[in-house]
């Protein structure tokens, strides 16, 4: 249990430590990603970026 939880918190500081270079290269804004507004608040579900990141990472895990 204390290793998952430690690979998610490794996980979520490299996101975090990449996201402004993925978004410099586009992430973010891909078609498909959404953005709207409900509420009074802006919403963002990235999901064609969640794909391809996704797969790269697949890809990755896959020859390594």
């Amino acid at each position: 249990m204390f290793r998952w939880l430690l690979v998610i918190f490794v996980a979520l500081l490299l996101i975090d430590w990449f996201s402004p270079l993925l978004q410099k290269l586009g992430f973010g804004r891909l078609p498909g990603d959404l953005r709207f507004r409900l509420l009074g608040r802006p919403w963002f579900i990235p999901i064609t970026t969640t794909l391809v990141l996704s797969l790269v990472a697949g890809l990755v895990a896959k020859f390594i």
